[in-house]
């Protein structure tokens, strides 16, 4: 998939555009995708915005993915194209008419793909109808029902990661580079992946998961180390039958269900015992279904 960050990145074509931020790249957002890509003779481009819109207006947003993560997800989803929009406050002080002119018509747009409800320009004054109104053809997306970037964001707060899958069309992930951590998971036979997370970034909720690293299974640790006394969030991953070293890379770490809370034990012993039933269980976990 091309990537461009500048209309004049992208080779002149006649464009259809699926237009939003995308954050997590959802079933409802795969809807929209899937809308822009079904015109023939037509190069399907996903317009996305960097930073999220709401950040760059000086509110905090816990995003579902990286932009590197949305846009392999963009590309898994068979566009050919993503046109990474800069979202400054001088692009949301353009009104509608602006906005398509400056945005959508330099770069060939003849179909935009949003959802229903889709609202952009100054106030967000504008609509798929505004856009019908200067000569675009729009394909208004129905949303699906219970899916929205914020449900996700709730439920994966609340640990619920089963149905959060179901929204997303995936299993929820979380994602960083390796860095050191304290060794210990080493030093009980059980060496972890520690993980340097995007504060940007939302964690789920504190747990133990099972989950997956590629094609190795893992258990995934959420929370502070309680039993060690510890205050700093870590997530850490130990992944099933695999041996090398994995610092410096980047993970995407799936998470397929959350088997328990976190908690301190009454000895070092008890504490192995448990890591090795987790272990166990995540050997035995099923990755989420979707339907």
């Amino acid at each position: 998939m091309r990537v461009a960050r500048a209309a004049d990145e992208l080779p002149e074509a006649r464009r259809a555009v699926a237009l939003g931020t995308f954050d997590g790249v959802h079933l409802g957002h795969r809807r929209v995708l899937d809308a822009a890509r079904a015109s023939d003779g037509l190069v399907s481009t996903a317009v996305t915005f960097w930073p999220h819109p709401r950040t760059a207006l000086g509110n905090r947003v816990e995003l579902l993915t990286s932009l590197e993560r949305r846009l392999e997800l963009l590309a898994a989803a068979g566009l050919d194209e993503a046109f990474v929009v800069e979202f400054s406050l001088d692009l949301a002080r353009l009104t509608p008419e602006e906005f398509a002119e400056r945005v959508l018509r330099p770069i060939g747009t003849e179909v935009v793909a949003a959802g229903a409800n889709f609202r952009f320009g100054r106030g967000r004054a504008g609509d798929l109808d505004l856009l019908a109104g200067l000569g675009f053809e729009v394909r208004p997306v129905e949303l699906a029902e219970g899916v929205s970037s914020s449900e996700i964001r709730r439920l994966l707060h609340a640990g619920e990661v089963e149905p959060a899958a179901r929204a997303l069309g995936r299993p929820p992930e979380v994602e960083g580079v390796v860095v050191a951590g304290d060794q210990r998971g080493g030093t009980l036979g059980f060496p972890t992946a520690n993980l340097d997370v995007d504060p940007a970034l939302l964690v789920p909720a504190y747990g133990i998961y099972a989950g997956a690293v590629g094609g190795n299974r893992a258990a995934i640790s959420i929370g502070t180390n309680p039993h060690y006394g510890g205050e700093e969030r870590r997530v850490e991953a130990f992944l099933l039958d695999f041996e090398g070293d994995l610092y410096g890379q980047r993970l995407v770490v799936e998470l397929w269900t959350r088997l328990r809370d976190e908690r301190a034990f009454a000895s070092e012993d008890e504490l192995v015992a448990q890591i090795g039933l987790d272990v166990e269980a995540a050997r035995q976990a099923i990755r989420p279904r979707i339907s």
